[in-house]
């Protein structure tokens, strides 16, 4: 599970949070999965990611964007989202810190927290962030680890609240693995009270724990191993990469076990007729999804990609203010 702290005004950063290596007050936030924001405070981040203005929420302030696991629409999305709010990002690799073989991941918390207003860290493994955040006086968000994918989970909503307007009485249907991109998705679906579907190859599907979880976080889930049952008039059709990062070994095993959950347009035309479709990115055309699928008209890929920057944006301004009911300030 992941850590949250409650301060008395959510949204702002305690006026001592920066610059000390004690241990954390009890008001730090952390974001480390999707179920970390109440459902207003959700609404209230993917409003902020759609301000068109600059702001100065982070002026004269950094955030650290520490990469162990390698990044493009993360770290492009997230340095533009701090300069955007006036701040100065700093991004590092494992090659720079050394998580627990220079350093601890305690140390790098509490040191990064003396420069920077928030600490986001993307990684292979949750346990990392989970002690980041037990030692870190500011805030620390998930970029994306084995578990969870919040920043994901953020610029989805917004694809699907532009294409449709609202949440109301949509269906989402993921096909695939359930995998870190399902589980935050389907977390964040549910909490906007969408309905979510996944169909997955035995094996490949939540287990019992993680589907008790999602539903203790407000997310009903419906499980098929029938991928044309899970999309039958979904109103967005969603898939992830086969095998990702650190699943090598596994590849041959995974594309034949995965080999009749392509999303072809035969698959597509059982969604509803508005239906889109929705990838996280990389994709392997041919795989997970055909060619004429994501590249085709009904693919929303690409704004879901730029919204990679909003949802980042969104979050960052939330954890640093103004406080909901307070103007921004404006440049």
């Amino acid at each position: 599970m992941s850590l949250l702290r409650r301060r008395e005004r959510p949204g702002m950063l305690p006026s001592s949070a920066a610059g000390s290596g004690d241990d954390p007050p009890a008001a730090v936030r952390h974001v480390l999965d999707i179920d970390d924001l109440s459902v207003a405070e959700l609404v209230d981040v993917l409003n902020r990611a759609k301000a068109g203005h600059r702001m100065n929420a982070l002026e004269d302030r950094g955030v650290a964007l520490y990469f162990q696991k390698p990044s493009a629409r993360t770290r492009h999305s997230t340095e533009l989202a701090v300069v955007h709010l006036s701040g100065h990002p700093v991004a590092i690799t494992d090659h720079e810190v050394g998580i627990d073989t220079r350093e601890s991941a305690e140390d790098l918390a509490r040191t990064l927290a003396c420069y920077h207003a928030i600490i986001g860290a993307r990684v292979f493994d949750h346990r990392i962030l989970e002690r980041m955040a037990a030692a870190s006086p500011v805030p620390v968000v998930n970029l994306l680890s084995d578990r969870a994918h919040p920043l994901q989970a953020l610029a989805d909503l917004l694809t699907i609240r532009d294409e449709f307007g609202s949440f109301e009485g949509r269906t989402v249907a993921y096909v695939g693995d359930a995998n870190n991109v399902a589980s935050s998705l389907a977390l964040g679906v549910g909490r906007t009270g969408m309905a979510f579907r996944i169909a997955s190859p035995d094996g490949y599907g939540f287990d019992e724990d993680h589907l008790a979880r999602l539903r203790t976080a407000g997310a009903e889930v419906q499980s098929f191993d029938d991928p044309r049952e899970a999309v039958r008039g979904a109103d967005a059709v969603y898939t992830d990469v086969w095998v990702s990062m650190g699943q090598e070994d596994e590849a041959a095993q995974r594309r034949q076990d995965f080999a009749r959950f392509t999303v072809t347009p035969v698959l597509m035309d059982a969604a509803a007729p508005h239906a889109v479709f929705l990838h996280c990115l990389p994709a392997r055309r041919g795989e997970e999804v055909a060619e004429e699928v994501i590249d085709g008209p009904r693919s929303r890929v690409w704004p879901q990609a730029a919204n990679r920057f909003g949802a980042a944006k969104g979050l960052f301004w939330w954890l640093t203010g103004p406080a909901p009911g307070e103007a921004p300030r404006t440049r």
